[in-house]
């Protein structure tokens, strides 16, 4: 069984929040044609999409041309909207989690959904979070790496974390408002160094504030191999060991950093080797970020790719993790 753990999904009849709340920030679909759209910010250009998005029906034509019998889909990360107000906030959140969860019901054998929490306030957080896990009946919750610049070891998340801790809710960190904007959007350098940057950061926030010490259940999985962070481990360690009067844990931060989960989409084999030596296998979830121009195509190549590893280890990489990270369990 192939599952892609890394997908995005967006309703095509996203409302125009800018019209109903009178704001210009928020993300709105612009439909182009039957099979393509606009993902308009502030009356600018943000991303291109097409049909894939937002088409079930579509989805799983690719998902049957390209071998995948399951894609987990949460929301488009320019969607979270820390920045609103909360009952805005709590209102997209909404309007996609129920969508999503509707797609998962229709199609139950070819989809499972992640939700979206406003994080900006941590009691309607927990509050969707708790919707999400108990009433529409979604695997997990997606989240950025920061709120409102705050890094995801900022004091109002620590309740957050440890409801999630306690539901055992698996938690999605994939990046967004990334470090350094101003610096690069030059070559798309967002993408490529700004996204890895952000996700390394949120990373070392939760090792070395003492969250993943505090709360040692927590499930967290960090998208895109979790970016430039496993390279910077040994650097963290350093840190730790030279600045005591900064520690805030009993261990290093690699220690804790073993209890973390990351998607394969690295592109590289001898990244994914090094993800499976410094975590182990059943850290490593298949990922291709789909439907955007970035994924991986076809899903799981890399982990096809990566010579000298059995085959059952393999399947793991392939499904089996994903399901396991997610509370489900599914013969095949």
């Amino acid at each position: 069984m192939r599952v892609d753990f890394h997908t995005h999904i967006l309703p095509l009849d996203l409302p125009d929040l800018n019209k109903k709340f009178g704001q210009s920030r928020w993300p709105v679909l612009e439909q182009k044609c039957s099979c393509g759209a606009d993902i308009m910010v502030s009356g600018k250009l943000f991303r291109e999409v097409t049909d894939q998005v937002w088409s079930a029906q579509k989805r799983i034509q690719d998902m049957d041309a390209e071998g995948i019998d399951i894609q987990v889909i949460s929301p488009v990360p320019v969607t979270f909207s820390y920045w609103a107000p909360i009952d805005q906030a709590l209102y997209m959140a909404q309007y996609q989690n129920y969508f999503i969860s509707e797609t998962v019901n229709e199609n139950p054998h070819r989809f499972i959904g992640l939700g979206t929490v406003p994080l900006q306030n941590t009691k309607a957080a927990i509050d969707e979070m708790e919707r999400c896990m108990f009433q529409l009946n979604l695997a997990g919750i997606e989240i950025g790496t920061n709120v409102n610049g705050e890094n995801l070891d900022t004091p109002g998340l620590n309740e957050f974390f440890e409801m999630a801790n306690k539901w055992n809710v698996p938690l999605f960190v994939h990046p967004w408002e990334t470090l350094a904007k101003e610096r690069t959007a030059r070559h798309n350098f967002l993408y490529t160094v700004g996204m890895p940057s952000e996700t390394a950061l949120a990373a070392a926030s939760l090792v070395w504030s003492g969250i993943m010490e505090r709360f040692p259940n927590l499930k967290i999985c960090f998208a895109h191999g979790g970016g430039s962070f496993p390279y910077l481990l040994p650097r963290l360690d350093q840190g730790w060991k030279v600045w005591p009067d900064i520690r805030k844990t009993n261990e290093l931060p690699s220690y804790y950093a073993k209890r973390f989960y990351f998607d394969s989409l690295n592109y590289d084999p001898v990244n994914i080797k090094y993800l499976i030596d410094r975590f182990g296998h059943e850290k490593i979830l298949m990922g291709s970020d789909y439907p955007f121009l970035l994924r991986e195509i076809p899903p799981g190549k890399v982990i096809d790719d990566t010579p000298d590893i059995s085959k059952e280890i393999k399947k793991d990489l392939l499904g089996r993790n994903a399901l396991k990270f997610l509370n489900l369990e599914r013969e095949g």
